[in-house]
């Protein structure tokens, strides 16, 4: 993989962490304001949901960096490492809690009959592609180690 392509792909993550920083700081704060506004009778919840995204946010900011590492382990022509390993490992586990938070969620917030159709459907977009991501990096992980067993087995052939 050429050094521009690797670039794009951190320029990238970047972009995607900044985005979801500035939505978190600016805009779910003014929505979850709006939405006590509308529905007092829900407005205990604001800061409740607050909260929970913001947890979710740790996950999703952790996988960034797990990302980038991995995108220097392959300029550094690294790629075939136990850390490029240990990296896609992290980038599974902080996708499945991710998944496994909005589960939750959208369970605690279905049994304060607080789950808006909208809001049930962003969920579980974001629970799906946070599986397929856990799903692609661990089959990535996989597919790294036995491309590292293989090569330290034919190094100790030769």
């Amino acid at each position: 993989m050429n050094r521009g392509s690797t670039i794009f792909l951190k320029l990238s993550v970047f972009l995607i962490g900044i985005i979801v920083l500035v939505l978190s700081i600016i805009l779910l704060p003014r929505l979850a304001y709006e939405a006590a506004v509308i529905a007092p009778d829900l407005a205990y919840l604001e800061y409740l949901v607050l909260i929970g995204l913001y947890v979710t946010a740790i996950p999703f900011f952790f996988a960034l960096y797990q990302a980038l590492r991995l995108l220097n382990f392959i300029d550094n022509n690294n790629a075939f490492s136990n850390l490029s390993v240990k990296a896609l490992k992290y980038v599974t586990y902080c996708a499945l809690t991710i998944s496994v938070l909005y589960v939750i969620g959208g369970i605690l917030l279905f049994i304060q009959n607080a789950l808006h159709p909208g809001i049930a459907i962003l969920g579980l977009s974001i629970t799906f592609a946070s599986t397929i991501i856990a799903v692609f990096a661990l089959t990535l992980k996989r597919l790294l180690k036995n491309a590292i067993d293989m090569k330290s087995e034919n190094d100790l052939t030769v």
